[in-house]
């Protein structure tokens, strides 16, 4: 793995002009109108007003736009997004400069040069939720230990495709020298396939934080040196042909800009041919091409295409020799929305094989 890996981290906003600060005693409606002008807000007293602001904001939301569709609860992200971004917090010599803050490790690990800088407060929400996960871990069903996700790297939340992919492997009783694990993410499948006794697996992703998470994750350990990383697309320069490639790609298509984990859930036109094209190259006579999927996107009316499908109709390159499908367990009774598709979602574990 190159050094030369350059982290994905939320870039320090450079304040020119004057700003709005806000406390707990500050007009909400008035904060609201600035933010929707285009105006930034820095919390300037407590770290609780900063979620003051942000529970402020969707409400806001909530009276005036609708939520309830898949399509409408995307567009609510949104502009949520882009008002909530717009409220910032100042760091201080890696500490923010609020009263009862969160001490968080990564202002430190992923900013060693500087150590006073401006960000929005989604993102010290973000850099707080995933100091907690990479501190304490988190638990997979089907891995004796936890993995510990570096910031920026999409880990799952729900396990059913992962538990999927678990069964079919301890079962799998083809040859098991080489695996190759497109976007392998924070390395579950990867460390899957070796706890199955495959004596070699390559990773590969484009984002820099997956590669050099895991690397740091794994360590010096006997899984390192049964686990190779590169930082690239698709097989980067793996050239050799191997009995088994996996690949857990994105279940959406794209609707805007992706940042680096929009890209482990939103995919682009090119993706899936690119993908197929180059597998095609790379998989042995007898091998089997494994494809994790979802219904989500028919389900949820975002699109009437199945990317694997389709191949499979038109490619020309692939047979199916088994499909295997589950359905998802019920949405959390936590969430606010309205997730009704959920009880018609299934995950797919997808067998191809050469023609």
């Amino acid at each position: 793995m190159s050094t030369a890996i350059q982290i994905n981290k939320p870039t320090p906003i450079n304040i020119t002009k004057q700003i709005l600060l806000f406390d707990r005693n500050s007009e909400m409606n008035p904060t609201i109108r600035a933010l929707e002008a285009g105006k930034m807000v820095l919390i300037s007293s407590f770290y609780s007003d900063g979620l003051l602001l942000l529970r402020a904001i969707k409400k806001h939301l909530f009276r005036t736009m609708p939520d309830e569709s898949f399509r409408e609860q995307r567009a609510f992200r949104s502009v949520y997004q882009k008002l909530s971004n717009l409220v910032v917090i100042e760091i201080n010599a890696h500490q923010l400069a609020v009263k009862k803050a969160p001490s968080i490790g990564w202002l430190e690990k992923l900013y060693p040069e500087t150590s006073d800088f401006f960000l929005p407060f989604p993102q010290i929400q973000g850099l707080n939720s995933a100091w907690q996960w990479y501190e304490n871990g988190i638990s997979i069903p089907v891995l004796r230990n936890k993995v510990h996700p570096y910031y920026g790297t999409y880990f799952p939340t729900r396990f059913d495709h992962i538990e999927l992919f678990d069964n079919w492997v301890k079962r799998y009783d083809g040859p098991k020298k080489t695996a190759v694990d497109v976007g392998v993410g924070s390395g579950i499948l990867s460390l899957l396939l070796v706890k199955h006794g495959f004596q070699k697996v390559l990773g590969t992703d484009t984002n820099p934080n997956a590669i050099v998470g895991l690397t740091e994750f794994m360590g010096d350990t006997k899984v390192s040196r049964k686990i190779d990383l590169e930082f690239a697309p698709l097989f980067g320069t793996f050239e050799k042909q191997t009995e088994l490639i996996v690949f857990n790609p994105p279940w959406l298509p794209k609707s805007q800009n992706l940042d680096s984990i929009d890209q482990a859930i939103y995919y682009n036109d090119s993706l899936f041919p690119n993908f197929f094209e180059a597998a095609k190259q790379r998989l042995l006579p007898d091998g089997k091409l494994i494809l994790l999927f979802s219904n989500l996107a028919k389900i949820t009316n975002v699109s009437t295409a199945h990317p694997i499908e389709n191949e499979l109709q038109r490619g020309g390159r692939f047979a199916l020799d088994r499909c295997f499908k589950k359905r998802v367990k019920a949405a959390s009774d936590k969430t606010n929305r309205d997730q009704y598709w959920r009880s018609s979602e299934e995950v797919e574990l997808w067998v191809l094989v050469h023609k």
